[in-house]
């Protein structure tokens, strides 16, 4: 009877150890009427070091700043690896605001890049990001244009994936968003800073903001804007 008794127990601690939180205060009347809690946001990093496999030790247990992980981490060579459950939260984005996003890392999905933040991104780790993109837009309902930079959230605190990032390629295919050449002519009332924050960005640092964008999408590291800057960001808010 003794071996019985113990595998009943067991199979009761593995049942308790899979039911879902409930508060105590309330009567527990479940519902079929739910699911996992959904990502609606990409966000693409460079580790900025200098090895897959250092990547692979720092994203299981800490950076300088403390308990570090990602999603998924793909290798120049296009080696794809996952670290964590994509319906779970993974701690890769830290401070930062994007639109009225305040927690980026409850509804993202964060995808780190073995790139040293200073080197261009090899053809074969780029298709392999494609390959990912199209499998979580799809497979999660992300919007394609829900993807973004880690410094585009942080940019006071970050700058990957940095200015060599290839996010024409991406917008080629389908992924971010990108400026329509044929947006027509910018208008004289056009205010790019309202722009800006219609795209998501925080303003709180105006310099940094600019820096973030312009490694988006001018692949530069200048912090004021220009007329070029206001043609790009009507291109990228105008409604047809």
């Amino acid at each position: 009877m003794k071996p019985v008794l113990l595998l009943l127990l067991s199979l009761l601690l593995a049942a308790c150890s899979h039911a879902p939180p409930r508060n105590p205060m309330a009567q527990w009347v479940p519902s079929p009427n739910h699911e996992p809690r959904r990502p609606i946001l990409i966000v693409l990093h460079a580790t900025e070091q200098g090895s897959v496999q250092e990547s692979l030790d720092t994203l299981r247990t800490r950076n300088s700043g403390g308990p570090v992980s990602s999603h998924y981490l793909i290798g120049k060579d296009g080696a794809l690896y996952q670290l964590v459950a994509d319906d779970m939260r993974a701690w890769h984005a830290g401070p930062g605001r994007w639109g009225t996003i305040t927690d980026v890392n409850s509804v993202s999905i964060g995808i780190e890049l073995d790139n040293d933040g200073q080197s261009p991104f090899p053809d074969e780790q780029i298709a392999s990001l494609l390959r990912l993109l199209g499998d979580l837009t799809t497979r999660l309902d992300i919007p394609r244009t829900q993807i973004v930079a880690h410094a585009d959230f942080a940019p006071t605190r970050k700058r990957d994936p940095g200015r060599l990032f290839p996010w024409k390629q991406l917008a080629d295919a389908g992924y971010g968003r990108w400026p329509d050449a044929d947006a027509g002519p910018v208008p004289a009332d056009f205010d790019p800073w309202q722009a800006l924050r219609l795209l998501g960005y925080p303003l709180d640092d105006r310099a940094a903001t600019v820096r973030a964008f312009h490694r988006r999408y001018r692949g530069t590291e200048h912090d004021t804007l220009d007329a070029e800057d206001a043609r790009i960001l009507y291109a990228l808010t105008r409604v047809p």
